[in-house]
């Protein structure tokens, strides 16, 4: 029988040392080949045929995901009609690992007719394709993880390896931040985390559970259970935040001697809670209720006004917990 864990094994083996022999082209092209897409006014455009084609797909993802704006085109299409979408303004990227590839090399002196600045990233630095770029990043592996040396293996995996070294330092040099990549990414969690502010999940206006600081504790468990977060703002009459009663204030008390329809809300309130502003960033709304082990916030415009609430519930609704 096959070993076939050792069999993995070794493929990991050949393509970590294809990824460690990668940083010997991190040189003057590469840094050329920056250069071309920092100061590109139009679009990088990644062009590669078959598993070259796979991988340049995703490049050109992910040089657009991180402040390069780019997208793949095929070069079948491209003879085709999509050789439309390239423009003086932009940089092409080829991609090829013998750097021979005839459906690539067919389009290169349409390429070079409208202006556009080419880079080829391929395994050979004496190729036809190499030659007739701008500038050339070598991906040139020793050895494919393929026994038979056909099926490319590590070739693709150098390939979108140093796609990725391209695309973060890209990203570096552009100063590109966390706010920038969520305009990018808006949908699934990544987006909530990276987009949601309190102002877009508090509970304001009519649903924001509110009483003044001459109430009864009778009159704030009312205000909780109609607004059902519980807990409510205490306010003074300027309508300043005073004080917080809470679900946990109501248990702590329960053994005390108290009369919820003589004394004042004011007696048993949490002085001087922690509250947000509206443009928190939701999730940073949750760290701060996980280290501080509390379940909700009341969220307070510059004024100290409470302008809303919102609790862990609402954090999971969103999507962000």
């Amino acid at each position: 029988m096959k070993n076939f864990k050792q069999l993995a094994l070794n493929v990991i083996n050949i393509e970590q040392q294809a990824i460690a022999e990668l940083s010997q082209f991190i040189d003057d092209y590469f840094a050329q080949a920056c250069e071309l897409m920092f100061n590109c006014r139009g679009r990088v455009i990644v062009i590669g045929m078959g598993k070259s084609g796979h991988i340049g797909g995703k490049i050109a993802a992910t040089l657009a995901s991180t402040g390069t704006p780019s997208f793949f085109v095929h070069p079948g299409e491209a003879s085709h009609g999509d050789l439309g979408m390239v423009t003086a303004d932009d940089v092409v990227l080829t991609i090829s690992n013998s750097g021979e590839t005839g459906e690539v090399l067919a389009i290169i002196p349409v390429l070079k007719r409208i202006g556009a600045k080419l880079i080829a990233m391929t395994g050979n630095p004496d190729s036809t394709l190499a030659k007739l770029a701008d500038t050339h990043v070598c991906v040139k592996v020793s050895q494919e993880a393929c026994p038979l040396g056909l099926a490319p293996t590590s070739s693709t995996t150098a390939t979108l390896v140093m796609g990725d070294a391209l695309a973060v330092a890209l990203l570096n040099a552009r100063g590109f931040t966390a706010d920038d990549f969520a305009l990018s990414h808006p949908g699934g969690s990544l987006g909530k985390r990276l987009l949601l502010r309190l102002a877009d999940i508090m509970h304001k206006d009519e649903r924001l559970p509110t009483v003044t600081e001459t109430a009864k504790i009778k009159d704030a468990l009312v205000e909780m259970s109609l607004k059902g977060l519980g807990m409510t703002a205490i306010v003074d009459a300027k309508n300043s935040l005073v004080g917080l009663f809470t679900d946990g204030d109501l248990r702590r008390i329960l053994d005390a001697e108290i009369n919820i329809h003589q004394d004042s809300i004011t007696s048993v309130m949490t002085k001087n809670p922690l509250v947000a502003k509206q443009d928190m960033l939701a999730a940073e709304a949750l760290k701060i209720m996980e280290d501080k082990k509390i379940n909700g916030l009341i969220i307070v415009d510059d004024n100290n006004h409470p302008i809303g609430a919102m609790n862990m519930h609402d954090l999971l609704k969103s999507g962000v917990l």
